[in-house]
């Protein structure tokens, strides 16, 4: 069974007083067959920068995406259950990803099948149990605790274990540098 997260949210009643605007569980969810053992959680999502700390009370709505909207952000938790090696063998990644319209993220022909990148910079703190994340070529083994700064990189979260593993991740939507050309600010950076 998945993880249930409480989130609670602030704003400013009419006199400019600091109240909490919702406390309750988040629900704006993600699981489906085609990840199996995966469980997506938004909590908050801004879509642009500088975020408004006084807009909506409620951004978690709508379709489930896997990246951030232009200039905008993500925040939520990832809970990833242990992997079975039979199944994954079977796993089609972009069918998984289309379903948060994300089917051109996938790398194709990748070491795993939901190998993928975004364009936009992931911070991620590993919140309980254990994952591998896997590169092009290379891989770390990572433990509650540990944190990841994500640039844009082809990569895939890996259970390998026995326990389900949870990370918190915050979106950030970005390019390759902020002088780039336009034709050159998305995608793998040319060197």
């Amino acid at each position: 069974m998945a993880q249930t997260f409480r989130r609670v949210v602030t704003g400013h009643d009419t006199d400019g007083r600091a109240v909490i605007v919702s406390d309750e569980a988040a629900t704006h969810i993600l699981q489906r067959p085609s990840r199996p053992g995966v469980t997506l959680t938004n909590f908050w999502i801004s879509d642009g920068t500088p975020a408004e700390y006084d807009g909506a009370e409620e951004t978690c709505t709508g379709d489930f995406v896997l990246h951030p909207p232009q200039n905008g952000s993500v925040f939520r938790c990832v809970e990833f259950g242990p992997e079975d090696p039979e199944v994954m063998a079977k796993i089609d990644g972009k069918t998984a990803f289309a379903e948060m319209g994300a089917a051109h993220n996938v790398v194709e022909g990748a070491r795993h099948p939901y190998m993928h990148r975004t364009d936009s910079v992931d911070y991620a703190v590993v919140l309980k149990g254990e994952i591998d994340m896997l590169m092009d070529e290379t891989e770390v083994h990572l433990k509650a605790g540990d944190i990841v700064v994500q640039r844009g990189t082809n990569h895939a979260w890996a259970n390998r274990g026995t326990e389900s593993c949870i990370i918190a991740f915050i979106l950030v939507d970005g390019v390759t540098q902020r002088d780039a050309d336009p034709q050159d600010a998305k995608g793998i950076p040319k060197r």
